[in-house]
């Protein structure tokens, strides 16, 4: 496998459509990404930002990849000790504190409900989140905690 992987993504301003930047409180927000072969993602800044709240903004999706890795991760990790995990639901969250011009994020919590086989190894099945925890490349990235707080449920899907 090799050891160095590239993404691409094309982010174009469609809010310009609406008129330039003007002022702060006049320009839309709205934005559209895309990558190569993938359907495209229609997005805005967060309504806090004065962004369209029904479309997606950057601090969803950093939360949105944050769990989906650990997801990932999870399942690959339970699959390759033999655990059977029959469902899994994450209710990720995430802090963003501002200060001053600027902000950050201080911490995302994912809390993943994970059900497996009857008869499966709990214990396993929580030291595998411990693993996939450490092994996913995003948590791995960022420079603010990432905390799972798992529930596991036998024989429930």
């Amino acid at each position: 496998m090799e050891r160095e992987h590239s993404y691409q993504a094309r982010v174009i301003w469609t809010g310009s459509d609406a008129g330039g930047t003007t002022s702060y409180a006049a320009y839309s927000r709205e934005y559209r990404v895309e990558v190569a072969g993938k359907p495209a993602l229609r997005g805005s800044a967060d309504p806090l930002f004065r962004g369209d709240g029904a479309l997606h903004n950057p601090e969803d999706l950093l939360v949105i990849a944050l769990s989906t890795c650990h997801m990932l991760t999870y399942l690959a990790e339970a699959a390759r000790a033999g655990l059977v995990v029959i469902g899994y639901e994450d209710r990720a969250g995430g802090t963003l504190r501002l200060d001053g011009g600027g902000g950050r994020f201080t911490e995302v919590v994912l809390r993943p409900v994970v059900s497996v086989a009857a008869g499966s190894d709990l214990a396993l099945a929580r030291r595998l989140h411990e693993r996939a925890h450490a092994d996913c490349y995003l948590a791995s990235s960022v420079n603010f905690p990432v905390r799972c707080e798992p529930t596991l449920r036998e024989g429930v899907g």
